[in-house]
């Protein structure tokens, strides 16, 4: 888990182990909550700075719209949704902190607790169980 992954859409050719997949699938749904958070404030944010901006006088028509439409622009490359921006440590246009960074520390803590054999092992082995009885089970 702690190797550098490929990109997601990268990762469409070539099969990846159950617990990857499960990695991807949950990190794609934490960051589509993100994203449909920041959507729900940033449509009534923009259109009252629309609003103010079409209200106040002034030569600068726009200034709070585009402030607004800045920071989706941030807020998208730090959700990086489908991994649009890359790795994110390696792109120019990325801040210091990303969902990915946060997920590759919570990674690096959770394989590092696993390496001690804590719960997180423990864990892990009871799910696989689970999971192989799940999938051998006949269709009924």
């Amino acid at each position: 888990m702690s190797e550098s992954l490929p990109p997601i859409s990268d990762r469409e050719a070539t099969p990846v182990d159950r617990w990857q997949f499960f990695r991807d699938v949950l990190v794609f749904q934490v960051k589509l909550a993100l994203d449909a958070i920041r959507d729900v404030i940033l449509v009534p944010v923009s259109i009252g700075a629309a609003l103010l901006d079409l209200v106040s006088s002034g030569k600068r028509t726009g200034q709070s719209f585009y402030r607004v439409f800045a920071m989706g622009k941030r807020t998208d490359i730090w959700i990086n949704l489908f991994d649009t921006y890359g790795n994110p440590a390696e792109s120019p246009e990325a801040a210091n902190t990303t969902v990915d960074s946060l997920v590759a520390q919570l990674e690096a803590l959770l394989v590092e607790q696993h390496d001690r054999g804590g719960l997180t092992a423990t864990a892990k082995v009871a799910i696989d169980r689970a999971l192989d009885g799940f999938s051998k089970r006949p269709p009924s």
